[in-house]
């Protein structure tokens, strides 16, 4: 458990010690298959470029008949060890499964990481996943660590395989223009609005999801109809100002500018989320909706007046516009030079 760290101990420690075994068996057993493992552990928020990286050397080291796989914890093992620590994820759980599916994980294993789970040593932790998942290999990062007190580092955890029958091999962290990729790293890029930079760290454009709520009908009075996105708190979200984006509705993308803020000229002091979807007229309260972060247009500003206000605001949907396209014609060039010609 990368992060884990010491617990205060009590007269109830070995019974709660056992009874976090069972659970945390209980929990694998209900997840596992007759079929070999080849595994990786941690939070994983973002699943940015340097965990792709591991992950894809964990497809590589995984034979055919052997299923890649990920153990996840669905919240951050700071917050359980440090109460005064706070986090701002990146994907949701849901979003996290989904990607690391994407990236070639047969098995994702999410867990709650609680105050009992720290207190399992390594070789308890270990013992379950080679009994109950069949691990033959585990693929981690140069500063992992798991067990209680952070006791199994890689050069225990390859002890422990040698003894138990799997293989521990250390991944070095990747590094994007002379700086390591890491979550934190992404964190403090969307806390700025430079979601371009964060895209680059994650490899895909920053998003955010939500349900579309009332809000105070402004933006349509002003002739730009806009949805209001109620979002889980514990996600970050980035800094004021008005940002390119792409909507994603039932799995149909339209072009969009998003604003976020307090809304200053109207003496508003709530941060609101709005989303303006271009080129579309419906009713979407109450509906599921995705917002790709593409670019970020500018700050927060206050107006004197409306007229001010609306007129900055059709300037910021056709800058918004003119970005999109462009971002999409750059995509679409490589696949075009790649297409055959037609006789």
């Amino acid at each position: 458990m990368a992060g884990a760290g010491r617990i205060p101990s009590s007269g109830q420690d070995t019974i709660q010690g056992n009874r976090a075994v069972m659970s945390f068996r209980q929990r694998l057993a209900s997840m596992a298959s007759d079929r070999e493992t080849v595994l990786t552990i941690g939070v994983f928020d973002g699943v940015h470029q340097g965990h792709c990286h591991l992950l894809r050397r964990l497809v590589q080291r995984s034979a055919p008949h052997q299923v890649p796989g990920a153990i996840t914890f669905t919240n951050h093992p700071a917050t359980i060890l440090r109460p005064d620590f706070k986090v701002s994820f990146i994907n949701t759980p849901q979003q996290k499964i989904r990607l690391l599916e994407a990236q070639g994980m047969g098995l994702v294993v999410p867990l709650e990481f609680t105050a009992e789970l720290s207190r399992i040593s390594a070789r308890e932790f270990t013992s379950a996943l080679v009994e109950i998942l069949n691990m033959k290999g585990l693929i981690v990062g140069p500063d992992f660590a798991l067990g209680q007190n952070r006791q199994g580092n890689v050069e225990v955890l390859k002890e422990l395989g040698a003894e138990m029958g799997f293989w521990v091999e250390m991944v070095e962290p990747l590094a994007v223009d002379g700086q390591l990729v890491r979550s934190r790293r992404v964190r403090e890029a969307i806390g700025l609005g430079d979601v371009a930079v964060a895209a680059t760290l994650l490899g895909r454009e920053f998003s955010l999801s939500g349900t579309v709520v009332v809000g105070n009908r402004q933006g349509r009075e002003l002739g730009f109809p806009t949805a209001n996105l109620d979002v889980n708190p514990e996600m970050i979200i980035p800094n004021d100002g008005i940002y390119a984006t792409w909507a994603v509705l039932e799995g149909e993308r339209y072009l969009s500018a998003t604003s976020i803020g307090i809304r200053p000229t109207f003496g508003l002091r709530e941060r609101v989320i709005e989303v303006h979807l271009m080129d579309f007229n419906q009713d979407i309260y109450g509906a599921e909706l995705g917002v790709e972060f593409v670019e970020k247009l500018r700050d927060q500003e206050t107006f004197d007046n409306l007229d001010a206000l609306v007129e900055q605001i059709g300037q910021d949907v056709a800058a918004a516009r003119r970005t999109l396209e462009l971002k999409q014609n750059e995509t679409l060039a490589p696949q075009r030079r790649r297409m055959p010609e037609r006789f």
